[in-house]
This record gives C-alpha cells, sequence and structure tokens, in this order.
C-alpha cells in the first residue's frame, strides 16, 4: 500500500497513524500565467507538452480547479490558503484598501512558514505579486522576477530580496529559461548541501502572459497553425476533451461582442490594422487580420511549448538527485487565458517582429476563446473560462493511480492545508497572540487516492465586482452590474443554460449565502490590522 493510500485510509476509516515512519514528501508546485484549461496537451490542447502530458499519464488530472480569476489574488489563496479578500488582497465592498496593493494580516502567514519548523527547505522561482518580500515569507532562496514588459530582460529581478545588476549590454536573456535555471540551481545546491531536508520549490513561470514574447525558433515551430482559425481550433479541442473524458457539457458559444475586460481606446491604432477587439467568425475577417490573430496565437503557443521544456530541465534534476518519487509535483494555472488588449511598458514597434522585445502583443478575445475551452469568458471574469484551471497531479510513491481523473471541485485554498496534511503538521491557531480565522480550504488528500468528493459546503468568488458561488454542482455568477445566472455545472459547465428565471428560491438562498460570506470578510478585515510591508 502506498504511503498516500495509507495516510487517506486513516482519514477516512480513522486507522492508525501511518505518516510518521515515512519520510516526508517533497512538494513542486508549477504555476503558469495566463494559462488557458485547454492549453495543454492532456487537456485537449494541440500545443507540444510532452513533460506535462507525461506527468499527467503517470499521475492525476483534476477536471475541476479553480483558481481566483487573476494574478495576484491566485497567489494569495495558494501559499495563504485563504480567499483573497479574507487576506486583503482583492477588494471588498465598503473596505479601504485590498486588492494589488494590499498588506496580508499578520495571522495571514505563507505556507513555507508552516514548513520550516517542520524541517523543509523553500524554494521561489519566478514571479511573486505577493505582499512584502520573499524571504519574510519563509523561503530560504528567490528569484523575483518582476514583469518588465519584456521577457528578454533581467531588469526588475531581485535574488534573495537584492536587486540584480543588469549589464548594458544584456544578451542572450528569457524569463522562462532564467526562471528554470534558478529552480534547478536551488535543487542542486539542496542536494549537495541539504539532502537530508525535505523541501518545498515553488516555480511561478510568467509564461505565457503578456506581452507576447518568445524566442524565434519556438514560434517558427507553430507559424501556420492556427490560420483555420479560432471557431475551428476551439472545435477541435473540445473533440479531444470529450475523448479523454475531461468535460461532458456541450461546447459554449463563442461571446462575439465580448471585448477586453478593460478599455484602451487607442490600443487599435497603435497595434494596426490586423488586430481585433472582438471575437467575429474567422471568415469576417480580412486575410491581414487572420495573418496577425493567428501569428499571436502561434506566439503564445510558443511560450507554453517552451516552458514546458523548461519543467523538463526541473524534472531531469529531480530525478538526478534523487528524489523525483518522493516528490509531489503539480501544476496549475493562476487564471483564466486573458482577453486583455493594451500597450503599455516599452511601447509597440509595428515594424517589429512579432514576439520580439520590441513588440507588445495581447492574445485577445478571439484565441483566447480557445484557451478556454470549453468554457465562457475569461480573466478577470469569474465564469468558468475565467477561474478553470488544469491541475495535474504526480507523486510515484504517493499516487499509484496513472492517467486517471479526479473530478471534485478543488480550488487554490486547498493547496495549503493539503501540503499541511501530507507534511504531518497542524497549523496554529493563534499567532503572536492572535487568533488566526478559519481557513476555507479543504485536503485534496483523499482525492489523491481515490476519484471521491471532498466535501464542502461553498466556493465563493469577488473580483473588480465580478461575483460567484457554487454550492454542489449549482453555481451563481454575475458579471458586474449585471443579473445573477444559475447553472447546473453538473451538465452545463459551459454556462448556456440560464437558469435563475426558472429558479427563483435557488437564487435567493445562494445569493444570500454569497451575501453573507462577504459580510464576514468585510467584518474580519476591518477588526484585523494589516501587517507592516
Amino acid at each position: 500500500m502506498t504511503r498516500l493510500i495509507a495516510v487517506a485510509a486513516a482519514l477516512v476509516f480513522g486507522a492508525g497513524p501511518a505518516r510518521c515512519a515515512a519520510p516526508k514528501p517533497n512538494v513542486v508546485f508549477i504555476l503558469a500565467d495566463d494559462l488557458g484549461y485547454s492549453d495543454l496537451g492532456c487537456y485537449g490542447g494541440e500545443i507540444a507538452t510532452p513533460n506535462l502530458d507525461a506527468l499527467a499519464r503517470n499521475g492525476l488530472r483534476f477536471t475541476q480547479c479553480y483558481n481566483a480569476a487573476r494574478c495576484w489574488p491566485s497567489r494569495a489563496a495558494l501559499l495563504s490558503g485563504y480567499y483573497p479578500q479574507h487576506v486583503r488582497r482583492d477588494k471588498l465592498p465598503g473596505v479601504a484598501g485590498g486588492g494589488v496593493g494590499g498588506a496580508r494580516p499578520p495571522w495571514a502567514r505563507l505556507l513555507p512558514e508552516h514548513l520550516k519548523p517542520a524541517g523543509y527547505r523553500c524554494y521561489h522561482s519566478g514571479k511573486w505579486h505577493i505582499d512584502g518580500k520573499v524571504l519574510a515569507g519563509g523561503f530560504d532562496r528567490s528569484l523575483n522576477v518582476a514583469n518588465p514588459g519584456n521577457m528578454f530582460t533581467a531588469r526588475g529581478t531581485a535574488r534573495d530580496d537584492v536587486a540584480v545588476k543588469v549589464p548594458a549590454d544584456e544578451k542572450g536573456y528569457y524569463v522562462t529559461i532564467a526562471t528554470a535555471d534558478h529552480a534547478v540551481a536551488c535543487l542542486k545546491d539542496h542536494a549537495e548541501n541539504h539532502a537530508k531536508a525535505p523541501f518545498f520549490q515553488y516555480l511561478a513561470f510568467h509564461a505565457p502572459h503578456f506581452p507576447l514574447h518568445a524566442l524565434p525558433e519556438d514560434i517558427a515551430k507553430y507559424r501556420d497553425a492556427y490560420l483555420d482559425g479560432w471557431d475551428k481550433a476551439r472545435e477541435a479541442r473540445y473533440e479531444r476533451q470529450k475523448k479523454m473524458g475531461l468535460v461532458t457539457t456541450a461546447l459554449g458559444a463563442v461571446e462575439r461582442e465580448l471585448g477586453p475586460p478593460y478599455r484602451y481606446p487607442d490600443v487599435l491604432k497603435k497595434l494596426g490594422a490586423g488586430e481585433v477587439d472582438r471575437a467575429p467568425p474567422w471568415g469576417d475577417l480580412t486575410k491581414e487580420q487572420k495573418r496577425f490573430q493567428a501569428t499571436k496565437m502561434a506566439i503564445h503557443a510558443a511560450m507554453v511549448d517552451r516552458m514546458d521544456r523548461e519543467i523538463g530541465r526541473v524534472i531531469a534534476q529531480l530525478k538526478a538527485m534523487g528524489a523525483f518519487d518522493n516528490t509531489l509535483i503539480l501544476f496549475a494555472s493562476d487564471n483564466g487565458a486573458s482577453a486583455e488588449m493594451m500597450v503599455r511598458d516599452g511601447g509597440h514597434d509595428p515594424a517589429a517582429e512579432p514576439g520580439s522585445a520590441a513588440s507588445y502583443l495581447c492574445l485577445g478575445p478571439g484565441f483566447s476563446s480557445v484557451c478556454n475551452t470549453p468554457f465562457r469568458r475569461h480573466k478577470t471574469w469569474v465564469h468558468e473560462g475565467g477561474t478553470s484551471t488544469p491541475l495535474v497531479a504526480h507523486w510515484p510513491k504517493g499516487i499509484s493511480a496513472k492517467g486517471e481523473l479526479r473530478h471534485t471541485p478543488a480550488h487554490f485554498v486547498d493547496f495549503v492545508p493539503t501540503v499541511l496534511d501530507l507534511a504531518g503538521i497542524e497549523k496554529p491557531n493563534v499567532w503572536n497572540g492572535e487568533p488566526v480565522p478559519a481557513a476555507p480550504g479543504k485536503s485534496l488528500v483523499p482525492a489523491l487516492a481515490k476519484d471521491v468528493t471532498v466535501a464542502r459546503e461553498f466556493l465563493w468568488w469577488l473580483h473588480d465586482d465580478h461575483r460567484a458561488v457554487r454550492v454542489g454542482d449549482y453555481k451563481l455568477v454575475a458579471s458586474a452590474k449585471d443579473p445573477w445566472e444559475l447553472y447546473d455545472l453538473k451538465t452545463d459547465r459551459a454556462e448556456q443554460q440560464n437558469l435563475a428565471a426558472k429558479m427563483p428560491d435557488k437564487v435567493k438562498e445562494l445569493s444570500a449565502l454569497w451575501q453573507k460570506q462577504t459580510d464576514a470578510f468585510v467584518a474580519s478585515v476591518k477588526k484585523s490590522p494589516a501587517k507592516d510591508k
């Protein structure tokens, strides 16, 4: 019996302790940025992701895992185990502060601060986007790659919270490779100097977040792959997803007139005649527009492809140091693919090669709809397209299943309790004399062992005034300033059949629950002082 199955049996059947005898597992959490639900090959995509596909083939894929719809809220949920609003990392109605500049309360500790007393070494490589310094959050080493709007420079990067000096003649840098380089270096150092200690590696790639920047040889691989357009690409991904058993819903319709979530009126002028800010039928586009849109998707694919290759190097290091078998590797995305369109930082040179440092391109609504197949909407919205993430789990010593699916709803708030459960760590209920509020997440250990539903009262979302709550298979959701919509996700995860008019009592019940939880967060945040940054 594997260690994980023994642990799950103890949880479910009340068996005696099973964790003490076995070494604590290492944990590697790999996070992509703006990756859609269907981008990986193992989730129906056509992009080459052989390393992640192999993890899925020899491990698990969760079909209903959720994030918090945006970069910084999701990262707060992932590493704190709380909804971001509860820890001031996203906005609440009637509460000052919060959001991207919000500082967590003193009791809102990050996962490494719970792992280190149990002997873990903790490493961070890549994007941070959490309040405070990285090492102050419990990490032993860090490469904090702030997004400079240019994936070909180390400007803005800090190593162990100290700014990196960038030479004036900087050449050969690419953020995805640099992120993996640091992770591999941390693992090599661990093997040489801390081999007896378990480790947590948080590997947070920028890819495939805008600006769409990729190596020329990677772009060339996909240059003509998307000339048939977004409608056919969505249909092809959906058919593969059905064959894999990932989805049972119908394919959601493209919302043709839904534009980017934030308006920049001059963006089309800056980007030229090939750009469009909607997702019309592919046949309605000009030849120039088709080429431009297909090229943008080719760069997105190249960024995902390169990320997978770099993940392969990290996996190779885990194997070389003999840690692969007892390392739980998880992979997810911080939100759905992005329909955002903007030009900022260094600007956009229309004469520059698309994907190069002088260009500044975003994916936009058309191909973002492909990446989020089969779901509706995009990053920032809390419909399924904005909040659904692939979740791949692989652990040879702890997961005996190979290639299986897990259908339980899961959320980023579950990561902390899952890791603490596996490590045998009990989170304190008091921190420096201040009571620690109960966390909403649930341990996913039982679901790692078998396809069971992890019981919970609800899942809850709020971002940019978009709001949602899920209870069982019913989801109540609304875009900002719009009325509530109700969906039965058991048959309609694409959110096509609004049941609100047919089931007003269910709408009333779930909206009251959403408001009750929102009010509870408001009361808690007003009571707890923010910690110093």
